[in-house]
């Protein structure tokens, strides 16, 4: 008899969570915490114990029938992570080019400010 689609995905989840599994008990207490996911302890750089989880699934694809691509879901998020670059390398330069405005704007301002000092100080030696 032929096994059904979910009962060979079960097998895969579950082929690949020993796997995972027996490679991270090499070096760490892993810990079975659900049907599909483990968790291990580990301490950050100060001392501080967190713990970190892994989840292991088949997708089975979107429900307009499309199965899940891999390759195509990591092609978009390489797209993505592109895009956030470029958004970050134009706001990067739009900050710059505000801190020279806004430097430029203070020399300019003090330098009105002076000016006008001066004028001041002169007409008071005028009136006297």
């Amino acid at each position: 008899m032929a096994k059904s689609r979910r009962a060979l995905q079960n097998e895969l989840r579950l082929k690949y969570l020993g796997k995972i599994m027996d490679f991270l008990a090499k070096e760490e207490d892993v810990l079975r915490t659900g049907s599909n996911e483990i968790a291990f302890p580990v301490t950050d750089s100060e001392g501080n114990e967190e713990f970190i989880q892994i989840v292991v699934k088949v997708p089975t694809g979107s429900r307009d029938g499309e199965p899940y691509n891999g390759y195509y879901m990591a092609e978009e998020y390489s797209l993505k992570l592109k895009v956030q670059q470029e958004k970050a390398e134009k706001a990067r330069i739009a900050k710059e080019k505000k801190i020279a405005r806004d430097a430029q704007m203070r020399k300019e301002k003090a330098k009105a400010r002076k000016t006008k000092k001066e004028k001041m100080e002169a007409e008071l030696e005028k009136g006297k």
